[in-house]
């Protein structure tokens, strides 16, 4: 039995059948195997294994086909493209005669035949769909080159289609986050949905009129889940951008932070449930859905299950979108912010409780020294923290919490169909976020880095290292080229920003090296700059780098479909310099998501600074197994059986705690024979 789909599952449900490890022996796993890429950098992806072959990603995306029982390598398929985006998996399909496989390489969709690792030729271009052309708002190919998109998450298959989001950029301009089906046989455009809808299309009012002309993302970049029997596809997508700031936005603007069940054969919406509205706080529904069933007063009803950054879990009838508990709307303030038109209501379940914490208090500030708490309160008692969906201020941060990673991230739940229990890692971290008005009198270098780099470098460029690194001096550590085909073509986290044109990099090289102090103002060229910026994500940490906030800082979830009760709730995680001084079981950051089996057991990574690799108790929540990884595992894992032998594989790679070790590697463990 492998594990031939993202996620285990078209159902998305994370959860394998196998039973060979579980709760009695799996103290008695083992190194099976581990392949060293031979790179460094973060692995995100969820490996497929398909016979006795497991398909997987390197850091510089790299598709690699190793022998599942032992490691060894099959093929390398190297692309040649350049660039690095997060790469959480790909799809495979076959007709019986040969297999394929389906991966995003930056903005393509190669098709690779399975046994070689060569391109399919007859697959759009020699083997390949670029994604950026029939983006544009006529559906045509004109300038797509300045278009950006690239495919993190896996599309999902439906018999001879793969429908795909993508990755957009959060600042003006970005395209539109259509849903695609293209046909796996030829790569060649079966339908699109749009979620900015165009004139006439429901949901067109929801939004400013003509501002579909402009309007960017509202994309699902998280994946996707289908119920193959029904032929219907749930897309769950993220915010439209400007993601704090909407005054050319002001409505409701679906189908951004919209859960979408389409027809998977035409991409006709049947129903949709929009999570946030007028969304200015990037809250993306970050996952993609599980579906599961349930017995409910004697019978079945099907449901699926959405998790988001703020903590919610939403669960639906699957067929009809009706909620399976109720979900009101509750009010919340306005936008102090000229132009800004919050919306005046967000939608909120009743059942079941937030798995994250809701609003940030002075009696929540860390204890952890006399002087880590002076330093909380004081800089506390400068923020606004009232909960969630406050509009951002200017001049004010205002504290998000759970933070931007959330709550939930794109790990997602995994879900034992046969207890009806669903299990979901959070992150409890608290950001702040504000607005600064912006200085329309700057220089065009100033401009461009206001508008497309401070939102996540922040208005000082000293960023939030790791994930959003310092580019202070960064003109003394890369050269001009490297900036300029970053800055375009993205990496990591980065998205790319390829419409920056000639003049706009000149303009913003010089202001990178010389500041705004070094004038550039005569630098030509034109910039279409926001009324308002972002202030930078800011984690609320503590002089010595930890939360600034009473622990727990990640925890793992266990809730009940059936009543929407938790079964336990554990902290997931620790620091281990606290830990050594006692201070255990705090929970931390966590990126990556469980899987579930029928042996009774809950596998999971994740953990950013313990670079722990975990087996829980499906029932109880009891530790089970623990093992150290070379590097952070921030993955999820994967479980599969190889002539009689079940093993659990995990990217290795770390990269998010700036003081861990960096790699790229994966561990498989089995039992000894």
């Amino acid at each position: 039995m492998g594990w031939a789909v993202y996620n285990g599952g078209k159902d998305g449900d994370h959860y394998s059948r196998l039973t060979q490890i579980n709760r009695a022996n799996v103290k008695k796993l083992r190194v099976a195997w581990r392949f060293d890429t031979g790179e460094k950098g973060g692995i995100q992806d969820n490996p497929l294994i398909v016979g006795r072959t497991l398909y997987a990603y390197t850091p510089t995306q790299k598709i690699v086909a190793l022998d599942a029982a032992t490691g060894a390598v099959r093929w390398k398929f190297d692309s040649g493209v350049g660039g690095t985006q997060p790469a959480r998996g790909m799809a495979y399909w076959t007709d019986g005669r040969q297999g394929r496989i389906l991966a995003g390489v930056m903005n393509f969709l190669y098709c690779l035949d399975a046994e070689t690792g060569k391109p399919v030729a007859s697959f759009g271009e020699a083997g390949r769909v670029d994604l950026r052309k029939g983006l544009g708002r006529d559906g045509g190919d004109g300038d797509f080159e300045h278009q950006s998109i690239v495919l993190t998450t896996p599309g999902i298959l439906y018999k001879d289609l793969i429908i795909v989001g993508g990755r957009n950029p959060e600042t003006h301009p970005a395209p539109p986050g259509d849903v695609r089906a293209f046909d796996v046989r030829t790569g060649k455009l079966r339908w699109s949905f749009h979620t900015i809808p165009h004139p006439g299309e429901p949901g067109y009012e929801t939004w400013p009129a003509e501002a579909w002309k402009t309007a960017g993302a509202a994309n699902n970049w998280a994946g996707m889940a289908l119920d193959e029997r029904r032929g219907i596809v749930y897309v769950p997508t993220g915010s439209a951008v400007f993601d704090f700031y909407g005054a050319d936005r002001v409505g409701d603007d679906l189908y951004a932070d919209t859960l979408l069940a389409l027809d998977a054969r035409t991409g006709k919406r049947l129903w949709h449930f929009q999570g946030v509205h007028h969304d200015i706080w990037d809250r993306d529904f970050p996952a993609a859905p599980a579906l599961f069933s349930v017995q409910w007063d004697g019978r079945t009803v099907d449901g699926v299950a959405q998790t988001t950054k703020q903590g919610y879990l939403y669960l639906f009838d699957r067929v009809t979108g009706k909620p399976l508990f109720p979900i009101h709307e509750h009010p919340y303030p306005a936008s102090t912010v000229a132009g800004e038109a919050a919306s005046p209501t967000q939608p909120v379940p009743d059942t079941p409780e937030p798995y994250a914490r809701q609003r940030l208090t002075e009696d929540m500030l860390t204890t952890r020294t006399p002087e880590a708490h002076a330093w909380a309160v004081k800089e506390f008692r400068t923020f606004t923290s009232n909960g969630q969906f406050v509009p951002l201020a200017v001049d004010r941060q205002t504290v998000v919490f759970p933070g931007f990673d959330g709550g939930a991230e794109w790990g997602g739940p995994a879900i034992d169909p046969e207890a009806g229990v669903l299990y979901v890692n959070a992150t409890e971290m608290a950001w702040t976020g504000g607005l600064v008005a912006a200085d329309q009198g700057a220089s065009l270098g100033a401009q461009v880095y206001q508008g497309q780099c401070a939102v996540c470098h922040g208005q000082d460029r000293t960023g939030s290292p790791p994930a959003f690194p310092s580019l202070v001096d960064v003109t003394r550590r890369l050269t001009p080229e490297k900036i300029a085909d970053v800055t375009r073509n993205g990496t990591a986290r980065m998205p790319g920003f390829p419409g920056v044109d000639e003049g706009q990099m000149k303009a913003l090289l010089h202001y990178l090296e010389a500041g705004e102090e070094g004038s550039g103002k005569e630098l030509a060229g034109e910039y279409a700059q926001e009324q308002y910026t972002f202030t930078g994500y800011r984690k609320f940490l503590d002089p010595d780098g930890y939360p600034a906030i009473a622990p727990p800082w990640g925890t793992l979830n266990a809730i009940d479909l059936k009543t929407g009760k938790y079964l336990w709730k554990i902290p997931l995680g620790e620091y281990p310099a606290l830990a050594e001084n006692g201070m255990k079981n705090t929970g931390s950051e966590n990126y990556g998501g469980p899987i579930v089996t029928a042996g009774g057991l809950v596998f999971i990574g994740a953990t950013v600074y313990d670079r722990k690799f975990r087996a829980f108790d499906s029932g109880s929540g009891e530790l089970l197994w623990e093992t150290e990884l070379p590097f952070a595992g921030v993955a999820t894992p994967a479980t599969y059986m190889v002539d009689g032998r079940q093993f659990v594989v995990i990217a290795a790679s770390g990269g998010r705690d700036p003081k861990g070790p960096v790699g790229g590697e994966y561990v498989a463990f089995a039992l000894e024979r």
